[in-house]
């Protein structure tokens, strides 16, 4: 939950919460989908040819500056968020922390994020929005990985970070999008940095041919926002399949 730049941000706001309140709740997220995965709808999923090259990623990828809804898109400044110092313990819960080249195996070509939230919100949700292409048929190597992650790592597993551990209580399956060749949603228990709030985020990846969409939504309070937002959702999507569908 608590990646480079602004996640560092979120990390002191989750204290800041964490010393107003003792334990939260929260509502159970659960859209339907028992098994975290979601089929393609008729028609909605794209043909996307091996390994699209960062620039490629970059043009289905919001903008700095782009609005959706109520949110705002943005770079990272600092790097991509959960990178190659977020692991996880036991190592087959690693695709629900971090797809970072120099922690997993797959053959990542080139991937882009970005981060949209509400501006003027410090405690505000956000969702980080990260793109990524493989070589072969890695892309649905990640999903069956990320699959048996959500099931085997179901009451909970360490996140072990650059600096600290963070516990993950539970992991449940939530509806998935039906778009794409298919996809996988997870919403997360978590314990805040003190040990004594429990958090929520979620965690959604579409994969489409050789590329990944991956949208982790997330809240520094003890609160739940429900689900990854349907209109990031949706509007990367639409960007993405205009970009790279049909070539």
């Amino acid at each position: 939950m608590f990646g480079e730049g602004k996640q560092r941000r979120r990390q002191v706001m989750a204290v800041v919460v964490a010393g107003l309140v003792g334990a939260c709740g929260g509502g159970s997220g659960d859209g339907g989908e028992q098994d975290g995965k979601g089929s393609a709808a008729s028609g909605r999923s794209t043909a996307v040819p091996a390994a699209l090259t960062e620039a490629q990623l970059k043009a289905a990828a919001f903008v700095d500056g782009e609005t959706v809804g109520e949110y705002t898109a943005s770079e990272y400044t600092l790097g991509a968020p959960h990178g190659d110092d977020y692991t996880a313990d036991p190592a087959v819960c690693q695709p629900l922390v971090s797809l970072a080249a120099d922690v997993t195996a797959y053959r990542l070509k080139a991937e882009v994020s970005r981060e949209a939230e509400i501006p003027d919100k410090m405690l505000g949700p956000t969702v980080a929005v990260q793109l990524r292409s493989y070589a072969g048929g890695d892309a649905a190597r990640v999903m069956k990985a990320v699959g048996k992650a959500g099931k085997e790592c179901a009451d909970g597993f360490t996140e072990e970070r650059a600096v600290a551990e963070g516990e993950y209580l539970k992991v449940e399956p939530v509806q998935a999008p039906a778009f794409g060749d298919e996809a996988r949603a997870y919403r997360f228990t978590i314990l805040d940095v003190l040990g004594k709030a429990k958090l929520h985020e979620y965690l959604t990846v579409v994969r489409a041919g050789s590329a990944t969409l991956s949208f982790r939504g997330e809240i520094a309070a003890d609160k739940d926002i429900g689900e990854v937002p349907r209109e990031i959702l949706d509007a990367q999507w639409e960007k993405f399949e205009t970009a790279a569908g049909g070539r």
